[in-house]
């Protein structure tokens, strides 16, 4: 009992322990708040890489693709059994994205995706990542009225309503520039049609009359023909996602307001060029209609992705055979149910179609992002090496402030065995204090750590207003908080870690408190 007493004593009355105390406690919140964030980067990153990308996707390499898909599904699911939970084909090629602004062409390189709506929204999270509600509930191609992101004002006039309006000006200003075409050109009066000889030419208005007033001013026209043509203010053109990138720029104005501006939103018409699947690659042209903005908040996939129906650019690629009428894909992405093992369904599946035989590359989605996701893995390693050097720094100050005790405390040490109290006792008592200061320094370090990460928002906005900088910079990241999770086995082993390295910290000073010999320890002065 006598060792605890001393244990609390020292404690309270050493304002060095206090230090020790200090230093573990910074250690292990500093742990704890940085083990949170990388974990809610980690975990936020594998959410957003997992749900843009299926389990397993199998890509066909030949600019041809792979022909009739549904073989290949009945083969794959012959393969992988019951694995499989969905199954979506799609047909991935490099594209230009061409937008008309202010009577500028702007150009960007896109990955242009020819995608099943019904189906690829079973095999990712496509639909989450939409702007309009509709479409996050059923994904689609044709263009809504309004209502795109109402929580964005530059997009508050989008959809049909922009399209009408975009329409009508350019009726009026091609309508002004006639006029002003019809001002600036000279009549000259015409003479009247006469032979070489001076006489009057026939009548001209002899044989089929023609009418202004009838459609399309020519006798004879096709009304059916006349109710085809195409009418911006009712039709559109096939539908088209862009990533939300690829037609905008994000900056900050003068005020240091932070602004969206688009180049073009739903309800525009953009044209594409992209190859198509012949041997001799030809480059297609085709105009869409703009029927919605995709962003994910991850830059690389926001910039470089756009999305249009899949039998339509099957169609305009000719990935059609005309014989049968069998479609090719150029890509197969499956979802496997939760309790699947990935690994293991791919090398399944590049066993049955192995590359000698096939141009397939079949990758689950970690591997696909394997290098980032390394990445992260390794910072996140070493962060806590290089962190858990601080509670190493503390365990030496305990371990000299245990010495110093020790010197101090010689006499009270010479008395204690004087009166009975044995090496391992004495030992016992530094081991505890050692222990004691670990458990307090790491309860402190803990309770300010979590504190911390719930408050660490508030805390960034603070600092925001002290130093007038943004911690996350919005023109450059698409998220305003900071994402933190707090794992209960971190916790765990950060506390235990501490402790240990405060137990061992006082080892040293222990036995040489208990090899200290009671008449010696008497005589120290």
């Amino acid at each position: 009992m006598y060792r605890w007493l001393l244990c609390f004593r020292y404690l309270k009355t050493r304002y060095i322990a206090l230090a020790s105390i200090i230093s573990v406690t910074l250690g292990v919140a500093t742990l704890i708040v940085v083990n949170a964030v990388m974990s809610g980067f980690s975990v936020e990153m594998h959410e957003r890489l997992h749900g843009l990308a299926s389990d397993i996707m199998i890509e066909c390499h030949s600019s041809q693709g792979m022909p009739d898909p549904d073989a290949h599904l009945a083969e794959i699911r012959r393969v992988c059994g019951n694995d499989i939970e969905g199954a979506s084909v799609s047909v991935s090629v490099p594209a230009m994205l061409g937008l008309e602004y202010n009577g500028q062409r702007i150009n960007r390189h896109v990955n242009l995706i020819g995608l099943d709506p019904v189906t690829y929204d079973t095999v990712s999270d496509f639909g989450k990542y939409l702007l309009h509600p509709e479409n996050k509930e059923n994904v689609s191609f044709e263009l809504h009225e309004n209502g795109y992101a109402p929580d964005r004002p530059e997009l508050a006039q989008s959809g049909w309503e922009h399209r009408r309006l975009w329409t009508k000006r350019q009726k009026e200003n091609q309508a002004e520039n006639e006029r002003l075409q019809k001002l600036m050109t000279p009549s000259v009066p015409m003479a009247p049609p006469e032979t070489l000889d001076g006489e009057m030419t026939a009548d001209i208005t002899a044989g089929p009359s023609f009418s202004p007033a009838m459609p399309g001013g020519f006798p004879g026209m096709d009304m059916e023909a006349e109710q085809q043509i195409f009418d911006p203010e009712k039709d559109q053109l096939p539908g088209i996602i862009l990533g939300i990138s690829t037609c905008s720029t994000r900056y900050r104005d003068a005020d240091g307001n932070v602004v969206d501006h688009y180049y073009s939103r739903p309800g525009d018409d953009v044209r594409m060029m992209f190859p198509n699947a012949a041997q001799n690659p030809k480059v297609m042209d085709q105009k869409f209609t703009v029927v919605d903005l995709y962003e994910s908040g991850m830059s690389e996939y926001d910039s470089t992705f756009a999305f249009v129906p899949l039998d339509k650019l099957q169609e305009y690629r000719g990935m059609i055979d005309p014989m049968t009428g069998v479609r090719s894909v150029t890509t197969i992405q499956l979802k496997l149910k939760p309790e699947s093992d990935l690994n293991a369904v791919r090398d399944a599946l590049r066993l049955r179609f192995p590359a000698e035989l096939y141009a397939y590359n079949i990758q689950t989605w970690r591997d696909l992002q394997g290098p980032l996701l390394s990445a992260v893995r390794l910072e996140t390693t070493i962060l806590n090496i290089l962190l858990f050097l601080i509670i190493a720094v503390a365990g030496f100050g305990i371990l000299a402030t245990f010495f110093m005790i020790v010197v101090e405390k010689t006499r009270d040490i010479g008395t204690l065995k004087a009166l009975g109290a044995s090496g391992r006792g004495v030992m016992s008592i530094f081991l505890s204090y050692g222990l004691l200061l670990g458990c307090v320094g790491s309860g402190a370090g803990l309770i300010g750590g979590v504190v911390f990460v719930k408050y660490i928002n508030k805390v960034a906005s603070v600092i925001e207003k002290i130093t007038g900088q943004e911690v996350f910079d919005p023109t450059v990241y698409y998220f305003t908080e900071i994402p933190t999770i707090i794992d209960p086995f971190t916790l765990v082993w950060v506390m235990c870690g501490a402790v240990a390295i405060a137990a061992m910290a006082s080892v040293l000073p222990a036995l040489r408190a208990a090899r200290m010999h009671p008449v010696r320890a008497l005589r120290f002065e």
